[in-house]
């Protein structure tokens, strides 16, 4: 394991973290701050052992060489950050269930198409925030299996995308789905001694998962009726912020909603889209 600081393992200085960090920003549009070097230091450490590379200048000069290639998206894997848990930021989950949904259905009732609903989930890592919103579809929308309905969940990092693919939890880690909930869209697991809980069938047809990389092209032309893109936008600077968020805009329904993280916000961002609860916006036509 990696020793203190000051008892590094693999020399790492400044221009290391400063070459990394250009070559992740190059890549993905992800702004690491200068006080992120112990944790860029001890992420990479464990791919150097894993290549058996005595130091960082042969890490750098080998993610330049054409036999790096596929060290790439191991890079930006490893320091993209994964926090995530069910239900997490509930207020967003009641306002999708009490003002979203209900507007949703009570317009697609007025056509004669079948009733469709499109809510995408950016930045969705391991599979809880998805999950949690096809929870609340089902349970807001217990006719949902007669509509058009997809959840779209996206993250730039594969590893998270193929763990939410499979839909297997810690016990543990799932408390805070409601007990009645749990029990009609889980069931349990074990795995050695360890407790699993995996996601219902019903749950899963209602989510396509696929990696994407937000300030890339995007395949999906909408329209959405909602958002999530929680605690994605700090790691971007402000061209990457005002990009995506415009975007997004473009890809919402009239009256369609955004929910960003408890730290983020739209001001100074965009003025296309009106606050109508905690880091909860409204597009603008």
């Amino acid at each position: 394991m990696p020793r203190s600081s000051g008892e590094r393992e693999f020399h790492f200085t400044r221009g290391h973290f400063d070459q990394i960090a250009a070559l992740l920003q190059q890549l993905t549009g992800i702004t690491l701050a200068s006080h992120k070097v112990e944790m860029v230091y001890s992420r990479l450490a464990r791919r150097l052992r894993d290549l058996n590379l005595p130091d960082f200048d042969a890490y750098c000069a080998f993610l330049s060489s054409q036999q790096g290639e596929n060290e790439i998206g191991l890079l930006v894997n490893a320091l993209t950050t994964n926090l995530t848990r069910f239900y997490r930021e509930p207020h967003h989950f009641e306002h999708l269930a009490k003002v979203v949904l209900p507007h949703v259905r009570e317009c697609q009732a007025k056509v004669t198409t079948k009733p469709r609903l499109r809510i995408w989930s950016a930045g969705c890592s391991s599979g809880e925030e998805p999950y949690t919103i096809a929870m609340t579809v089902l349970s807001t929308l217990p006719e949902i299996n007669r509509w058009d309905a997809r959840i779209l969940a996206t993250d730039i990092d594969t590893h998270m995308v193929e763990t939410a693919r499979r839909g297997i939890y810690a016990a543990d880690n799932a408390t805070a789905i409601p007990a009645a909930i749990r029990d009609r869209h889980t069931s349990v697991q074990q795995q050695g001694s360890r407790t699993m809980l995996a996601m219902s069938d019903g749950l899963r047809r209602l989510i396509t998962f696929k990696p994407l990389n937000l300030l890339e092209d995007w395949p999906m032309r909408g329209p959405f009726d909602a958002i999530f893109c929680r605690n994605v936008l700090i790691y971007f600077d402000r061209h990457g912020r005002s990009q995506v968020i415009g975007k997004f805009h473009q890809l919402l329904a009239a009256g369609g909603h955004l929910y960003l993280g408890h730290s983020e916000s739209l001001y100074g961002v965009s003025d296309q889209f009106e606050q109508v609860g905690p880091t909860s916006y409204q597009a603008i036509s």
